[in-house]
């Protein structure tokens, strides 16, 4: 659809986006800031500078239509057809996708929503706190079908050519496409700085609290403080243990300097005190083991009540999920676990730390992979690009997966296992545009490839 020629139009959206913008602020501000507080009273130890710099993230995120409405309307005649006919394309392909994964994942877990009192306000639940996982994942994919049937469309039609006569480079004529690569990269940027990571781990909470369960953050967590010889285990974290809720199902295991066995405490549950820093354990049974003697075990008749280092918000990072936590929290661990002498492996940490920065740029790497295997200038037409454009999506998908493994098990240092699909892609894109300007028939790779394509 054309851009109305009236200025007062020209202005008016413009200054509509701008307003959608303050009026999702104004939504989406105030719970964000509580969530930030309650994050920083529940974890006092997390990195509070990498909380708060969520609410310019979510702001910036609120205007990023009104900046890609601002660039496209800088943009010239020609600019602002190649962005209208992508868009458009675009649209319908995500949508599409969308409704695709949505079906797909809904009938997966029906059986699960069924068991829920209000089956579709736990549909809408699910779904919505998941919308920015979903939209994350399948923003490269939309890019990758729209770009190749938006080039195809100008190359079949001749348009391409037309262009190009017209004194238009081939870098120049895709120039609108690749700032949509790098708008889309910022917004994924943004949302997998917080808010796409940590909706996957809300999803079995939503789940369990729909079918009347208990919500646990964290299950069969093991945390050891080597430098007092104390290993607790804990059964369950509840959702909101940093309020205050006990810790379920606690044993806490001190052995000697010789690894021999000193102490054993078993509790039902165990709250801790943020005034005192006090431990309260309910339900707790004493095992004392004295070497070449028998182990005597005492039952307290209140609950037992004991002053240790250790607070909630240690114990349950070895229980979290690297891929589950956002640049933020991802601090908080790193540098807890620096405090604390390593008490777990670093490395899926510091990988997912990397790939939170690596993965947005995968919108930008799509679009200098696929656009200039879109075009075509031959009778051939554009399937040998699009075969290709297709294979080399599917192989960055799998080598991406092989690195961040290598660097979760510490065989790769983790800026290298995020960034080297990226980079290794990057330059493949590079040489296929290189080629593209040149004039040299990007169909000709396949053959080398494959030796019996014709």
């Amino acid at each position: 659809m054309n851009l109305p020629a009236h200025p007062l139009w020209r202005f008016a959206i413009p200054l509509a986006l701008v307003v959608l913008g303050v009026l999702a602020c104004a939504g989406l501000m105030p719970g964000e800031s509580r969530a930030i507080q309650h994050q920083i009273e529940g974890f006092p130890e997390s990195d509070i500078a990498s909380h708060q710099a969520r609410l310019p993230i979510l702001q910036a995120l609120c205007f990023l239509p009104a900046l890609a409405f601002q660039l496209y309307a800088l943009g010239g005649t020609l600019d602002r057809y190649i962005a209208r006919q992508f868009a458009g394309i675009f649209c319908i392909s995500l949508s599409a996708l969308m409704a695709i994964w949505l079906l797909m994942d809904l009938s997966d877990k029906i059986g699960d929503f069924r068991d829920s009192k209000h089956v579709l306000q736990t549909i809408l639940t699910f779904y919505l706190t998941r919308a920015p996982a979903i939209l994350l994942l399948l923003l490269p994919y939309s890019l990758l079908l729209s770009l190749l049937y938006t080039m195809g469309k100008f190359s079949g039609s001749r348009e391409v050519i037309a262009m190009i006569q017209a004194g238009r480079s081939v870098v120049r004529i895709t120039l609108p496409l690749i700032l949509a690569g790098i708008l889309l990269s910022l917004l994924c940027l943004g949302l997998n700085y917080q808010w796409a990571p940590t909706a996957e781990g809300r999803l079995d909470n939503i789940l369990a609290e729909a079918i009347g369960k208990k919500a646990a953050e964290a299950t069969s967590v093991i945390f050891l403080n080597p430098a007092e010889r104390r290993l607790w285990r804990i059964g369950a974290f509840p959702q909101n243990y940093e309020k205050g809720a006990p810790l379920l199902d606690v044993e806490i295991t001190v052995t000697r300097e010789d690894k021999t066995l000193e102490s054993r405490l078993t509790a039902a549950s165990a709250s801790w005190d943020r005034k005192t820093r006090d431990w309260t354990f309910d339900h707790a049974v004493m095992g004392t083991y004295l070497p070449k003697q028998t182990p005597t075990f005492t039952t307290p008749a209140e609950p037992l009540v004991i002053a240790l280092q250790e607070t909630p918000s240690q114990l349950i990072k070895p229980g979290l999920s690297a891929s589950q936590l956002g640049i933020p929290d991802l601090n908080s661990w790193l540098l807890e676990n620096r405090r604390h002498n390593q008490f777990a492996d670093p490395a899926p940490y510091q990988t997912q730390w990397h790939y939170r920065l690596a993965l947005p740029f995968t919108c930008l790497v799509t679009v200098l992979l696929a656009t200039p295997l879109g075009i075509h200038f031959s009778r051939r037409g554009s399937a040998s690009g699009v075969f290709l454009a297709v294979v080399l999506s599917a192989l960055m998908l799998l080598f991406t997966s092989i690195s961040l493994a290598f660097g979760e098990s510490g065989a790769l240092k983790p800026l290298y296992s995020a960034w080297i699909p990226n980079i290794t892609f990057t330059l493949l894109g590079f040489y296929l545009y290189y080629r593209r300007i040149s004039g040299q028939p990007i169909y000709h790779l396949l053959r080398r490839c494959f030796p019996g394509h014709s």
